[in-house]
């Protein structure tokens, strides 16, 4: 039977796996999350478009059956050939089991794996070639499990699109690389997030029906296996597809561009989303931006730091003496702005907040640089506006920079990171330690401190009485601290101990992990009110990033806009900062409250500095942004350039300061100097970690 048959396994898979990607596309086309309406033209990309990316992707993926298909004949089980091959086999498989292979040198999991897969090989050949009566009966349920695998790979995958939309509004990207390394945390979240025995056990019967379909209908080709000219044949058809298949698939996702975002999503292949973002982890500044003569990008940055240089110090120094206070920093979980009852929520998840931010410094107008946690703690750490790519955190060249936490260390403050998980996920501990922080996480509890976790780590509450005890230790050695706490509970599966709020922990609702994270915050604060430290303590909260990301343009405002307030009852007079300010200002600004004097490299500024312009940078992976006087200017990569208005739809009874519903209208006229000043940014940031520019003090 000929391999390209519409009996053969690949044309049954290939159906198959067009089907579930129209099937999800519909599904994602009608999910709350696309906030976006399509005309004719969007539909047929998402559709033609997206159904050619499909047959592409398939025809790749679909290489390892082919090998498959390639290697089933009667021939290698005859007289002396099949002798010979065990041989070989048996061969191969003491050579890698001593110890002295060349998966040896590599380490790892290479020598297990190679030893596991050719141990199988090797037994279910002999069992092929000793027990010929059985011969077919065993590769036809070798096959049907070839089929079964085939199957479930893309029926799982689909689903797991779907959830992945759910969470983030967009097709696999970093995030599901990511994914891919922590599947612990993953794996778990998924089973405390959804109902995992019914959804996996509605997704077993369908892949065993679906199974039992397609062998049924492809059984035949064992039957009737071809030999060795169809199959040269097939082959050279086959590798001649896949050479054209290679060059295609590059030109398909140069397609992917309409205006409207979602359109771009729903057309591409979810599949070559993942090995895109696989493949460009980081992505070269020169290489994909619009870029600037160096000399003039450092002039735009001077025209805001005065005395700014790659790679050299600049002095900020105040009138006045330093205050030497302790400072705590709450980095909180997913936290928008809309969250608050200031920005028009009347669901009262916020109520501690909601007071809180009363009696603080409030920034009104403050933007996450990010969606993800990594870059959120990026930019209140290196205080650096984000690059192309992979944030700081994750890379391999992220340890020694000038940060937030030398600052202090040169101080001779304590510096700790709190966090309730394990401090190894998003390489926050390499990150952290490779920066001068002691890191307390889940592991330095004792039993007894955990009253509740759930995958992601301990509650915030533990967290928070975990915090009180090691503050009290270090204000009883006398040396001043600064402690950088990353909150958890407000992540998905949204589970927290029960009995603590008005929302049944069992409803699993974004709603309770933030009203919960809230509580847990008022019992910190309540605690530390009570401790001899707290007078000579400034606390400083601001999110890492919102709680979705996704919308219809590249980068919508809403979604970047987080609540920041500064709390020092006694020496922080309570006011509303309505300035337009980056994640990356915040602490800048808070050196500046404490009139420390330091040599810095930030590019962050402190926003009561006469110098400051106001101005917020936000960003993806991949598209840079910056917002100023009005207007958001988006470079991309291939030098791509979009600007544009920022319209204000007020909503009733919310303050001007408090609103961010923008409508993004394309320009005319780009403003050339504003596209120049965003370059400006992104391109000094890239320089200064390509060239090892930013290490911190006696460090090149």
């Amino acid at each position: 039977m000929h391999f390209f048959s519409l009996r053969a396994p690949f044309f049954q898979l290939l159906r198959l796996f067009i089907i579930a990607s129209f099937l999800l596309r519909i599904l994602l086309l009608f999910h709350p999350i696309t906030q976006s309406h399509f005309n004719f033209g969007d539909y047929f990309s998402i559709f033609f478009f997206g159904f050619c990316n499909d047959i592409l992707v398939f025809y790749v993926v679909s290489g390892f059956l082919w090998m498959y298909l390639l290697t089933l004949t009667h021939s290698k089980f005859n007289k002396p050939k099949g002798y010979i091959i065990l041989g070989v086999l048996i061969a191969l498989l003491i050579y890698i089991a001593s110890g002295q292979s060349i998966l040896s040198e590599y380490g790892g999991s290479l020598p297990e794996i190679g030893l596991a897969f050719i141990g199988l090989k090797t037994l279910l050949f002999a069992l092929l070639f000793i027990l010929p009566q059985y011969r077919m009966r065993i590769r036809f349920w070798l096959y049907s499990f070839t089929i079964f695998l085939f199957v479930l790979l893309i029926i799982q995958n689909t689903i797991s699109e779907f959830f992945f939309w759910n969470e983030f509004g967009v097709r696999y990207n970093f995030i599901a690389v990511d994914y891919l390394i922590y599947t612990n945390e993953v794996i778990g979240n998924i089973m405390e997030s959804y109902p995992v025995i019914p959804l996996f056990s509605g997704v077993g019967i369908v892949v065993l029906l679906t199974t039992y379909y397609i062998v049924k209908q492809t059984k035949g080709y064992l039957e009737a296996l071809p030999n060795f000219k169809t199959k040269l044949l097939s082959g050279g058809v086959y590798l001649g597809g896949f050479a054209l298949v290679l060059f295609l698939l590059p030109i398909g996702a140069t397609l992917e561009n309409s205006s409207n975002v979602f359109t771009n999503e729903l057309q591409a292949n979810g599949l070559y989303k993942f090995y895109g973002a696989f493949m460009k982890s980081e992505l070269d500044f020169k290489k994909f931006y619009k870029t600037l003569p160096n000399q003039e990008a450092l002039a735009l940055i001077q025209q805001q730091i005065n005395s700014f240089q790659p790679g050299h110090f600049h002095k900020i120094q105040s009138d006045a003496p330093e205050k030497r206070k302790n400072v705590v920093l709450i980095t909180i979980e997913s936290y928008s702005a809309d969250f608050m009852k200031h920005y028009g929520n009347t669901q009262n998840i916020t109520p501690f907040l909601d007071d809180l931010c009363e009696k603080s410094m409030f920034f009104t107008n403050l933007y996450a640089v990010g969606n993800r946690t990594v870059r959120g703690l990026e930019s209140v750490t290196l205080c650096l506006p984000p690059s192309p790519g992979e944030s700081v955190v994750k890379r391999k060249d992220n340890k020694n920079k000038f940060s937030t936490g030398s600052v202090f260390a040169s101080k001779g403050y304590a510096v700790k990171y709190l966090y309730g998980g394990d401090a190894y996920f998003d390489n926050m501990d390499d990150f952290f330690k490779g920066n001068g922080y002691e890191i307390i996480d889940k592991k330095t509890f004792q039993p007894n401190e955990i009253s509740f976790s759930n995958i992601w780590g301990v509650c915030d509450e533990d967290m928070a009485k975990k915090a009180i005890t090691l503050m009290n230790a270090e204000a009883k050695s006398g040396t001043p601290f600064f402690n950088h706490w990353m909150t958890v509970s407000n992540h998905r599966p949204f589970t927290y101990p029960e009995g603590k709020i008005d929302i049944d922990s069992h409803s699993k609702s974004r709603e309770g992990g933030v009203k919960y994270t809230d509580f847990a915050l008022h019992q910190f604060f309540k605690m530390a009110q009570q401790q001899s430290w707290f007078k000579n303590t400034v606390f400083v909260i601001v999110a890492d990033h919102c709680a979705s990301s996704s919308g219809k343009t590249e980068l919508p405002l809403h979604k970047y806009r987080i609540p920041a307030m500064i709390y020092a009852p006694g020496f922080i007079t309570p006011q509303k900062v309505n300035k337009l300010v980056s994640q990356i200002d915040l602490m800048p600004t808070l050196f500046g409250l404490l009139d420390f004097d330091y040599e810095s490299k930030f590019l962050g500024q402190d926003v009561f500095s006469s110098s400051y312009k106001e101005r917020a940078l936000i960003a993806t992976y991949q598209d840079l942004g910056l917002i100023k006087n009005h207007r958001l200017t988006i470079i991309s990569p291939k030098q791509k350039v979009q600007q544009f208005d920022l319209k204000i739809h007020p909503t009733a009874g919310i303050p001007l300061a408090f609103q961010e519903n923008f409508e993004e209208i394309p320009v005319h006229k780009v403003d050339a100097k504003l596209v120049k000043e965003t370059i400006a940014y992104y391109q000094i940031t890239a320089n200064l970690l390509e060239n090892k520019q930013y290490q911190k003090k006696g460090l090149k």
